[in-house]
């Protein structure tokens, strides 16, 4: 009988690769040994493979699951990882070591990331779409995918393709955005399997405030202090959804607070480190410890949990010939 590997568990690999990118920012500012973020870009890039080996060898034979995880309104939004979480390791992990071969890995990456953000925003205007279907995982094909696929070129020097993304990305950040807080507002709650996505709420302005660090050479701007206000009172919102996340049973889906708050911690490490307050080595200390311990124990919990049979979904059945 064949596992299921549902698109979400691309989730996994891109909440590694968030933590190494906070541990890579903080080694480039001198207060940690560069090898520990890199060894977890490593590591993420190790866990891609495994689930993008898994993922394939259960859709390839039965292409009608493929297509079913790209139109289905629920998990489309995050087969986009299986190609965003590459371009992350090739900006961060390789480029930085070999810049040609890292500027070919991204345009690859950043090419199959804009196809498939077209090909889904395509789906979302052709497809029978329910708003109580609609949940913050739309802003990962072309949002996050957006402002990551700009960062990634700007490393690589390709600073006119990034402003190219960036607009796609603010512009796909505004106008989804209005339609995922109308569906929160006015709409029942969510799910429980979809209610951990509320930490993808926070996502977009921290990626967005990466990315303009990245543009303007890690300085904070007024460009940089419009999109992080935003992005705190998101964060200061998650504050009052605590009682929503403590319900909720451990499963895959935690996996959705793993890059979100990576993005948060990487974006606050960058203002610790251009504003130098008083104290800022604790504070970027603390700061990759809380997310290190956070993602670490779900990494824990996920590893608990696959020894249990609790994790991965139940194997298919095997189909009775007719």
């Amino acid at each position: 009988m064949a596992v299921r590997i549902p698109p979400n568990f691309f989730g996994i690999p891109f909440g590694l690769a968030g933590l190494g990118n906070a541990w890579v920012v903080a080694g480039r500012d001198g207060h940690v040994p560069a090898e520990i973020g890199n060894a977890l870009l490593a590591l993420a890039a190790l866990t891609w493979i495994v689930v993008l080996v898994a993922y394939a060898a259960y859709a390839l034979p039965r292409p009608r699951t493929f297509v079913h995880d790209m139109v289905d309104p629920v998990t489309g939004a995050f087969v986009s990882l299986a190609v965003i979480t590459p371009l992350l390791l090739a900006a961060q992990g390789v480029a930085p070591h070999n810049r040609s071969v890292g500027r070919i890995l991204v345009d690859i990456f950043l090419v199959l990331t804009l196809l498939y953000g077209g090909w889904i925003t395509g789906q979302w205007i052709y497809g029978r779409l329910d708003i109580d279907q609609i949940h913050p995982g739309y802003f990962l094909p072309t949002v996050a995918g957006g402002f990551i696929a700009a960062t990634a070129a700007h490393i690589v020097g390709q600073h006119t393709l990034a402003d190219v993304m960036f607009g796609l990305a603010l512009i796909c950040w505004l106008v989804l955005g209005s339609l995922i807080m109308n569906r929160l507002f006015t709409r029942p709650r969510l799910p429980a399997p979809l209610v951990p996505t509320l930490a993808i709420e926070i996502a977009p302005a921290a990626v967005a405030g990466i990315a303009l660090f990245a543009r303007n050479g890690g300085e904070i701007d007024v460009w940089v202090m419009l999109i992080s206000g935003y992005g705190l009172l998101l964060v200061l919102a998650q504050i009052r959804l605590l009682p929503l996340y403590l319900r909720l049973h451990f499963g895959p889906g935690f996996w959705s607070f793993t890059f979100s708050w990576a993005a948060v911690a990487t974006v606050a490490l960058h203002w610790i480190s251009d504003g130098k307050p008083p104290g800022h080595r604790i504070y970027a200390y603390l700061l990759l410890a809380a997310i290190t311990i956070l993602i670490g124990g779900i990494a824990v919990r996920s590893v608990v949990a696959v020894a249990r049979g609790r994790f991965l979904p139940p194997p298919t059945p095997p189909a009775t010939p007719g």
